[in-house]
């Protein structure tokens, strides 16, 4: 655990770094937080790779989440799972005798220990290494694959530290490989619904977005849901937005984040910490060590983005207090507005001009006839019974679509270190009075000439 906790954050080391460069605590227009980037051999641009019959995959981290992946991965064509990894022998078992069920050959398992990783990453020959393990170990483990041959996925988020985004953007360029984080969110029916319906022009030109991650994690957190309690020490060593991309990720990809404008800088703050210290008091006993911690993140983060464009986007992490689930969702352009609200179905109402009754909001699946996005229609079938309504399934099947065919991943290493960076930046305005800390362009100008983002089909 203590590899956890040291991992968990934006290091000292970095601070100092950083905040070297332009003066903590200045007064002065921003924290030059671009400043970060190595001096790199390589050039910028997305992995570009031909394509490939038969993907070879390697899954690392097979608990809950790893493990739902695992058994889409069964389903899909082309796909041959050739290594297994995961600190629990058991589990590890398991996923072979599924393997063995679905009429496949069971691929070899490792479980010797927190770095057994490199040794599979070493020894096998593997075209793509799929990482759904604790957070502190993503970065480390794309960057193992890439360097040892293999394209890179992982849960979210991409990374914990701004070096970490640096390292992953640095290492996809300088060996040619996918570097991928598997945002389930942007293959979800309204968020995709509602990308649809930005590129024909119904919400005219878009000016701000609002996202978050508002979620009960109390038992999550404080409970047996994962090995070690790694989530925990998150909470108790850092203070900022520790979860950003499901709600800022589908509306980065409305705006053309990276493909065309970039984030600019952001301000953030925090309210005081009380939640997860009042929850395992009560829950777990006044003695227990997780009631006797002092939790350095607040309840409730708020962010706000500021686009190169001038576009807005407000983003908020609340998961340490009883609430409903919310992602919030909201795009507003020049001619519309849609928004989530929390009710039992999450379903996001809808405002358009000239089409929706003046002051007035609409079900934003009425217009589903004309705005579903292509891509649910085509995999509704396919994805049915799988994680997040179908979701995991889409994304997954999408990536090794791509992967076979030679085709640009539909999110890069670029998107994956713009949204992750977040929480690092929201760390640094939260501990500095809610100064404004700038975006590091981790394109090095590249976000003006790329291609935005199409309407993905099969």
């Amino acid at each position: 655990m203590s590899d956890l906790k040291k991992d968990a954050g934006v290091s000292r080391r970095d601070f100092i770094r950083m905040g070297s460069a332009v003066g903590i605590g200045t007064a002065l227009a921003g924290m030059a937080i671009s400043a970060c980037a190595k001096e790199v051999a390589t050039s910028p641009g997305a992995a570009k790779v031909g394509p490939m019959d038969t993907v070879r995959l390697g899954i690392i981290g097979v608990g809950n989440q790893g493990s739902q992946h695992y058994r889409n991965f069964l389903k899909i064509d082309g796909v041959e799972i050739v290594a297994v990894c995961d600190l629990i022998e058991d589990k590890v078992k398991r996923m072979q005798d599924w393997t063995a069920e679905a009429g496949k050959k069971k691929p070899v398992g490792y479980f010797k220990g927190p770095n057994d990783y490199k040794r599979m990453c070493a020894e096998q020959e593997l075209d793509l290494v799929f990482t759904a393990t604790p957070w502190s170990l993503h970065a480390p483990i794309m960057v193992e694959a890439m360097k040892t041959g293999s394209h890179a996925a992982t849960e979210v988020p991409a990374a914990v530290t701004i070096e970490e985004c640096w390292e992953l953007v640095e290492t996809s360029e300088k060996y040619n490989k996918h570097c991928v984080m598997m945002e389930n969110v942007c293959y979800m029916e309204p968020e995709m619904m509602i990308f649809n319906m930005t590129r024909q022009g119904v919400f005219g030109e878009l000016l701000h977005g609002e996202g978050a991650y508002n979620h009960d994690l109390r038992n999550y957190k404080l409970g047996s849901a994962y090995e070690g309690n790694w989530r925990i020490y998150h909470s108790i060593n850092r203070d900022g937005n520790l979860y950003p991309t499901h709600g800022l990720g589908p509306i980065a990809q409305c705006m053309n984040i990276s493909r065309g404008d970039r984030f600019d800088y952001l301000v953030s703050m925090s309210t005081t910490a009380h939640g997860l210290k009042e929850f395992a008091t009560k829950n777990l006993g006044p003695d227990h060590e997780f009631a006797k911690a002092n939790y350095k993140c607040g309840d409730i983060n708020t962010s706000m983005i500021k686009t190169v464009k001038g576009k807005t986007i407000y983003l908020v992490h609340d998961t340490n207090l009883p609430r409903p689930y919310s992602r919030i969702n909201l795009v507003q352009g020049t001619k519309g507005i849609t928004q989530g609200f929390s009710d039992l179905t999450h379903e996001n109402l809808i405002h358009i001009e000239g089409l929706t009754e003046p002051h007035s909001w609409e079900p934003l699946m009425t217009h589903a006839d004309k705005y579903k996005h292509p891509l649910i229609t085509q995999m509704e079938e396919m994805a049915k019974g799988a994680n997040h309504g179908g979701a995991d399934f889409i994304e997954d099947y999408r990536l090794i679509h791509c992967l076979r065919n030679g085709l640009a991943t539909d999110m890069d290493v670029y998107e994956a270190a713009d949204w992750t960076v977040v929480s690092g930046l929201t760390e640094i305005s939260v501990a500095n009075r809610s100064q404004a800390v700038d975006f590091p362009d981790f394109t090095r100008g590249q976000w003006k000439t790329r291609e935005p983002l199409g309407i993905l089909k099969i």
